[in-house]
């Protein structure tokens, strides 16, 4: 058993791999240093990490009191930290992934005339996938804090039909509604603009109108949706959607009330042409767009921003988080598929 040891890190989006790394090192030494890199250092990476405070708090909230007891922290403003000089630690505890970094430490100790640290590497957690958990997999869209998909097994397999239970949920707008005169769309839109900046994208537009009036402003979506329809009714104004403003152009099927698998594919390819190479695609889609939110909140990132159309009282915007993601994964396992 060691007296002191250390471990870092960006403990962003607490996971269950986090909560392996902390348990195990503990189970190792009698008091653990947990040093969290700075927000300086951790939004340089992604802006979309939490502010350090936060990520510490995640971390207590894990620990019971015997353990908080023998824990503390620190904030690490660069690679190394503490553990160059450290005259206390007998040891440093890491994954796979960053053994090297810890190899680098000892030799500068060694060069410093300090003993090494015993490098004690622990196993990483695997999520459904057996691809490793990481935060940063949590930050774009692709698994929960436990390592679970965001989709229901069913999904991509099989066409989903709404049931009751489902459309009574969607009732009630799924998001901030920002109102606005229907007869001039832009005005709620560049509300909307207003309110989401600074958004980490993509910007999902769901709907004729939505994309259309996007368009007009000059601010095309990153991803649109279209199906010639408002209110269920042709509408003309689709004919002056430029397609020529989008990267890709993907054309599916999906009929009223229900997720198909060329819809569903269609949206997965859309987020994935964003997210690998950030380009822009328009769906237009044979039949009805207007449950394709339900998709795209599981498959989309952390901190896109998805926009459709509320006739009559303006546009309602909604950032994907863990709650859309949560509450849509819970829809669509409401959904029958056939």
């Amino acid at each position: 058993m060691f007296n002191v040891g250390l471990i870092g890190g960006t403990f962003d989006r607490f996971h269950i791999g986090h909560h392996h790394l902390i348990s195990k090192s503990l189970e190792f030494c009698n008091e653990l240093e947990i040093w969290i890199n700075s927000d300086y250092l951790a939004q340089k990476k992604d802006p979309r990490v939490l502010p350090w405070d936060d990520r510490r708090d995640n971390i207590l909230d894990f620990l019971d009191e015997e353990l908080v007891s023998r824990v503390s922290f620190g904030k690490l403003e660069d690679e190394y930290g503490p553990a160059l000089d450290h005259l206390e630690a007998q040891v440093i505890f890491c994954t796979e992934d960053n053994k090297e970094t810890c190899e680098r430490i000892n030799k500068l100790r060694i060069e410093n005339k300090l003993a090494p640290l015993e490098v004690v590497i622990l196993k990483l957690q695997k999520a459904w996938d057996d691809v490793p958990i990481s935060s940063s997999r949590i930050r774009d869209g692709e698994i929960d804090s436990e390592g679970r998909s965001w989709l229901p097994s069913s999904v991509g397999v099989n066409d989903l039909f709404l049931t009751k239970a489902v459309e009574s949920n969607l009732k009630d707008p799924f998001g901030i509604l920002i109102e606005g005169p229907e007869d001039n769309p832009e005005v709620a839109m560049r509300l909307v603009l207003n309110e989401i900046n600074g958004y980490h994208g993509p910007l999902i537009a769901v709907g004729d109108v939505t994309v259309k009036t996007l368009q007009d402003i000059g601010h095309c979506p990153d991803i649109a949706l279209i199906d010639e329809r408002t209110k269920r009714e042709f509408w003309s104004g689709t004919l002056d959607i430029d397609e020529n403003k989008y990267d890709n152009v993907i054309n599916c099927k999906n009929k009223a009330g229900l997720l198909s698998v060329d819809l569903f594919e269609s949206c997965k390819t859309a987020i994935s042409n964003w997210s690998e190479s950030k380009q822009s695609t328009i769906i237009r889609v044979d039949g009805e767009e207007d449950l394709a939110p339900l998709l795209l909140h599981p498959l989309a990132p952390l901190g896109a921003v998805i926009l459709y159309g509320q006739p009559g009282k303006g546009v309602v915007v909604r950032y994907t988080g863990i709650d859309s993601k949560s509450r849509c994964r819970e829809l669509l396992s409401y959904m029958i598929g056939k």
